[in-house]
């Protein structure tokens, strides 16, 4: 009998055993309890976001968890205190202001939470992707548009920072 594996997206440490997992988990015999508990331990530390988790579960009934990481706008939403991010510019409303701000050692946390699964080359390249996507969450750095800030990254201003 092969492995069987249950994906699923749930919210950092508040995974129970209501639907959609309890019922996903029941047929498989695995000891449900013991997989909840592991989840919210393995997922703790991104309570407010959901997290992708993929559920392996062995013949004998053991299992193991692969704990995905949360997108790079809901890291940055959730170190800037924002529910949603801003908006861009459409032909009936104008772009709105920044909503928010990090600081260069939010960033930082961020990218080093985002380089185990980054294809970026380099830490200044992650940071610059993640300096990206803050432009499109409409989220500021050291109170500036991050474009301002990766132009100063190429420039070299961060150099110490980004070894």
């Amino acid at each position: 009998m092969a492995n069987e594996e249950i994906k699923c997206l749930i919210e950092g440490g508040k995974a129970t055993p209501a639907p959609p997992l309890g019922p996903a988990l029941g047929p498989t015999g695995v000891n449900i309890g013991a997989v909840i508990s592991k989840i919210n331990q393995e997922t703790a530390k991104f309570a407010g976001m959901k997290v992708p988790v993929t559920i392996v579960i062995h013949p004998d009934k053991s299992f193991e968890l692969k704990v995905g990481i949360p997108t790079t706008s809901g890291l940055i939403l959730k170190e800037a205190g924002l529910q949603k991010g801003g908006k861009g510019s459409t032909e009936e409303a104008p772009e709105e202001p920044f909503v928010g701000n990090l600081t260069m050692d939010q960033v930082l946390k961020i990218a080093e939470i985002k380089r185990e699964g980054s294809i970026a080359s380099t830490k200044k390249a992650l940071v610059k992707e993640i300096l990206g996507t803050m432009l499109s969450c409409k989220v500021s750095c050291e109170g500036k548009d991050p474009c301002e800030v990766q132009k100063e990254i190429d420039q070299g201003v961060y150099d110490s920072r980004l070894g």
